[in-house]
């Protein structure tokens, strides 16, 4: 790769990878919505264009000269909160994504890598096993699924190479959403104790920055038309993980497993299997949950002041 776009480049995880490619001296045209680029880093090889994920096919005109060879894609309207349960903005989603992979082709990038989820695994499981009532969170899980399939074949029909990966559980500094490890760890800052569910479902985080060194290394390595994970190689019941924060920043909060009802399904370990983005892209995480925490913990402490 030399010269890459970035769709959410002002994101959580699109601003980190653009700070890995940076890092890696590589080109970078940042579409941002709005044009704000105040979580990219000050530097000559990043250019910022003003984007919106419902205009990208009139995009063509002006990125068509940048010169790109990879197309990164991030933007998801309703990756968190109520939006999540949105049927009509979730299936805008896929179709965007769809869009943004036809105006990579026409913008002359040779590969397209887009951001999906491991929601898109849980969904299939929990939609078609028998008698189970999915929650509204799969209505996300659908979207990811749906784009991820059509994008598959519009990839192959128009001639651009896809990799698709798919995210565990993202987390670190920068992202401000109310996802579990948020809420969890702003609970431990203000000497509340945080309840869950008995915590025995199978799960997975990783780090913004191991996040961020995958998506390089998968752009750079990864091989057209499969997928890959990106997870920390260490999947384990969710308490685990929890008591592994409860050690790292709040040793005596007291954690409490049970007074929740875990409405999802349990997603068996090799789910979670990471072999093959590191057999095929070299890609390890490095940044334990408990130091992971820490770090989030004293950036939520900075934002306090």
């Amino acid at each position: 790769m030399k010269k890459v776009m970035v769709t959410g480049a002002n994101g959580f995880v699109g601003s980190a990878l653009i700070k890995e490619l940076v890092n890696q001296e590589i080109e970078v045209v940042a579409l941002c919505r709005n044009g704000s680029g105040r979580n990219l880093p000050k530097s000559s090889l990043v250019e910022i264009f003003p984007f919106s994920l419902d205009r990208a096919g009139g995009m063509v005109s002006q990125l068509k000269e940048c010169g790109c060879d990879t197309f990164y894609h991030f933007a998801w309207a309703g990756s968190a909160g109520a939006e999540r349960a949105d049927t009509q903005l979730q299936l805008k989603n896929a179709q965007w994504t769809v869009d943004c992979l036809r105006l990579a082709k026409e913008c002359g990038c040779s590969r397209f890598v887009n951001a999906g989820s491991i929601m898109e695994l849980e969904t299939m499981r929990a939609v078609f096993q028998a008698g189970n009532r999915p929650g509204p969170g799969y209505i996300y899980g659908s979207g990811k699924l749906a784009a991820h399939t059509m994008c598959k074949s519009v990839a192959a029909q128009i001639g651009i190479d896809l990799v698709w990966a798919m995210i565990t559980n993202a987390y670190g500094v920068g992202e401000k959403s109310p996802r579990m490890v948020n809420t969890t760890v702003q609970k431990c800052i203000r000497g509340e104790s945080p309840q869950f569910t008995a915590g025995t479902q199978n799960y997975d985080f990783v780090y913004i920055d191991d996040v961020a060194r995958a998506f390089y290394l998968i752009g750079e390595n990864g091989k057209p038309f499969h997928e890959y994970l990106i997870g920390s190689s260490h999947a384990k019941p969710l308490k685990e993980f929890l008591l592994e924060m409860k050690a790292a920043i709040a040793p005596d909060l007291d954690f409490i497993f049970g007074d929740i009802p875990f409405t999802g399904v349990n997603q068996p370990l090799e789910d979670f299997d990471c072999t093959k983005t590191k057999d095929d892209t070299g890609f390890e995480a490095k940044i334990s949950f408990g130091e992971g925490c820490r770090r989030t913990r004293d950036w939520w402490l900075t934002m306090e002041v």
